[in-house]
């Protein structure tokens, strides 16, 4: 049914308004004289008194009609937004027939959809908040045990020989290199959401970026050793970027293909402008992907039986890292393996168009 305005129902309420009283006014006329000549014969009482009855009928239909259609759907409406801010979700907002509270009433429901998926993400970052803390806390505990025990041995002069200070020495350098990357990630993780409103874009060259990122990393590579092969078809991979964000992604990415790529192994990295975007990927010879990983790869601090491991160091939050800032800056990374073997880390990003 077609709803109505309520111009249009102001209007049937003037034409009742004007109208019911003459009807009431002719029909006693006609009853009492027994004729339809208004002007025929001085004016009686009873039909002046049906008029008056008729405004009133008039009235009290107008007000009837204006609690229904008007008053109560929005007394209505006034209750369900109390409900909804007392964190009742599930209220049935009431229906109407005036077309500008209908209007008003599908905006209310577009809003309390909007404030549900805002509240329920919410709820669901501060519970991925708080399991993120809780499980590097949890791993933050065994390089700590282990640094405490090495020192111990160190002052309590266990290690007596130079062999047996040098492997002591070594070891808590270690476990101090993988408390500062449990606690870098977890830093990096819990600031990368709110980074998006602070972080400052600026046009910048991918180019240097990935040179750059290969650089930060080249003394772990060279340690096993890694050879690091690039292949750019294009100068112009000018983009809209954080640099130090986009950096700190793309050196997470080359980490982990660096970390699980063995000795004397190859990273093949490539990247090109294709029409708008610039796409890249990172193909490393290491063992890749198990495929039920492939589908959760990027989850928070998940790790798989071959692409993660505590004993490398990281917390699972790297390739979870990289994701979002790629994504912040309007790009989508993937996982996938190599039909020749290996890790397959793809993505683009948004070009700047000259």
């Amino acid at each position: 049914m077609r709803k109505l305005r309520i111009r249009t129902h102001f209007l049937f309420g003037l034409v009742l308004l004007l109208l019911l009283p003459w009807v009431f006014f002719v029909v006693a006329h006609l009853i009492t004289t027994q004729s339809l000549d208004i002007r025929a014969g001085r004016p009686h009482t009873i039909p002046m008194f049906a008029a008056f009855a008729g405004l009133l009928l008039a009235f009290f239909i107008i007000g009837m009609q204006m609690q229904r259609l008007l008053l109560l759907p929005l007394e209505r409406l006034s209750r369900a937004s109390r409900q909804i801010a007392a964190g009742d979700w599930d209220v049935q907002l009431p229906h109407a027939t005036i077309r500008e509270i209908v209007e008003v009433h599908d905006s209310f429901e577009v809003m309390v959809n909007g404030l549900q998926r805002s509240h329920m993400r919410q709820t669901e970052l501060e519970e991925e908040r708080r399991y993120v803390i809780a499980a590097v806390a949890h791993d933050l505990r065994t390089p700590l045990f282990a640094l405490r025990g090495y020192l111990d041995g160190l002052e309590q002069g266990i290690a007596q020989t130079p062999d047996q200070m040098t492997k002591y020495v070594s070891v808590c350098k270690e476990k101090t290199a993988q408390l500062d990357r449990l606690v870098e990630e977890l830093f990096t993780f819990t600031k990368i959401e709110y980074q998006e409103a602070e972080r400052s874009e600026k046009t910048a060259d991918f180019h240097n970026i990935v040179q750059k990122s290969i650089d930060s990393i080249e003394p772990q590579a060279q340690q096993k050793p890694i050879a690091i092969v690039t292949d750019h078809a294009s100068d112009n991979c000018m983009i809209h970027a954080d640099s130090h964000l986009l950096e700190r992604a793309i050196s997470n990415l080359l980490d982990n293909a660096v970390r699980y790529t063995s000795a004397y192994g190859k990273i093949f990295i490539q990247y090109r402008r294709e029409g708008d975007r610039i796409t890249f990927t990172i193909h490393d010879s290491g063992p890749g992907f198990a495929l039920e990983d492939l589908q959760r790869i990027f989850e928070p601090l998940y790790r798989g039986e071959q692409s993660r491991n505590r004993a490398t160091g990281g917390a699972g939050l790297g390739l979870t890292i990289s994701r979002r800032i790629i994504r912040q800056h309007g790009g989508e990374l993937t996982a996938d393996n190599h039909p020749g073997g290996g890790a397959v880390l793809s993505g683009y990003l948004p070009a700047v168009n000259r």
